[in-house]
């Protein structure tokens, strides 16, 4: 049956920036899917409850609380949830973001950071991963980049320098990793995540964003994790070093920061 090809049974998954949001989604989708997973993000009370129903699933969990930031932490976690959970088979790089700002307020130390959180955590994460997942015969990294990374806004240039440099990792990692390793990202557009809380507690300034939003709407968390399920699984088995845009169509920011010309 094809749909058993987007089972992941067996298999563990590691999952960062899971407290909440996208990364949340992604750990319990992936143990709908069969996964036993392992969590990360600085709260632990956010990720007790997500472990709460990824357990209810019937699932193993493991729960690391940590400032992921911290490259020897993000590293660390890989060490962690294959000593606990036995093995390694799926990576998911969903910690990230930077908040905009000005041309001439992005200093370069803000530069340098937002590649730091969007891009070295990733790299730390994986290369601490791979041993484990060619032990286990291979595996999936998938990388969260955004749209930004491919299109111009103005206020996103640290932001969307940063996405791309993840895009762009995915498709290099890609190669250095094949055969046995494949690795994929999601360009996201505008997801109803706590970072957008402040969009949907406006009405007027929500409705400005779906409007100009190919589909009218704004996207779920869920509908992200199930393109990570997707690359994750057998299904995506002959997909490596591409980025999958789950953006509602947009070609262009949906929401103008109103920043001036200088």
């Amino acid at each position: 049956m094809i749909l058993d090809n987007f089972r992941v049974d067996g298999r563990v998954a590691v999952v960062t920036g899971a407290g909440r949001g996208i990364g949340a989604a992604t750990a319990l989708a992936l143990a709908e899917a069969g996964a036993d997973v392992a969590i990360a993000a600085r709260t632990a009370e956010q990720l007790e409850e997500v472990a709460g129903k990824i357990r209810a699933l019937g699932r193993r969990v493991v729960t690391v609380a940590a400032d992921l930031s911290d490259l020897d932490a993000v590293a660390g976690l890989a060490e962690t949830a294959a000593a606990e959970l036995g093995r390694i088979d799926i990576v998911v790089n969903n910690v990230g973001g930077t908040a905009p700002n000005t041309f001439l307020t992005t200093s370069p130390r803000y530069l340098e950071q937002a590649f730091h959180f969007n891009v070295a955590t990733a790299h730390a994460l994986t290369r601490a991963a791979v041993p484990h997942m060619l032990t286990g015969g291979g595996g999936s990294v998938v990388n969260i980049s955004s749209m930004m990374g491919r299109t111009p806004g103005r206020g996103y240039l640290a932001y969307g320098t940063a996405k791309a440099a993840l895009a762009h990792w995915t498709r290099l990692a890609a190669t250095d990793l094949a055969p046995r390793i494949r690795v994929n990202a999601i360009a996201v557009g505008s997801v109803l995540t706590s970072a957008l809380d402040i969009v949907a507690g406006q009405p007027a300034i929500k409705a400005t964003m779906e409007s100009a939003t190919p589909l009218h709407r704004l996207g779920e968390p869920w509908e992200i994790a199930a393109g990570i399920v997707y690359l994750s699984s057998p299904a995506g088995g002959y997909i490596t070093g591409k980025v999958l845009e789950i953006d509602g169509g947009i070609e262009q920011p949906n929401l103008d920061l109103g920043l001036p010309d200088l």
